[in-house]
């Protein structure tokens, strides 16, 4: 599973995130290793220099080998918590991908 992070210019202490980020990712997703080929993550900051909100957004796009892709958002008030978020998301998507090609009458 190859983990790829952009992050966008503006985001203070991007370099530390970016080792953060990669870090949580292959923990949250560590048991569909064998079945992602690559998973993407976009993080930016919304509204820029204005604050008034939830302004970071995290975007997740999972490549299942077989599957179609599966992209996940969510937005909050720091990287962390919104890649926490988005994980989340992501891994109840997976869970039902994986679940209908693995739970179907017959099989």
């Amino acid at each position: 599973m190859d983990i790829q992070i952009n992050t966008a210019n503006n985001l203070e202490g991007r370099q530390a995130a970016t080792e953060r980020l990669e870090t949580l990712v292959s923990d949250r997703l560590s048991r569909f290793e064998d079945r992602l080929t690559r998973v993407e993550l976009h993080v930016g900051d919304e509204n820029g220099e204005r604050s008034n909100g939830a302004n970071i957004r995290c975007q997740i796009e999972a490549r299942p080998a077989g599957h179609d892709p599966v992209s996940v958002t969510d937005q909050s008030d720091s990287i962390d918590q919104a890649a926490a978020g988005a994980l989340g998301k992501l891994t109840t998507a997976l869970d039902r991908t994986f679940g209908k090609a693995t739970n179907r009458k017959g099989h």
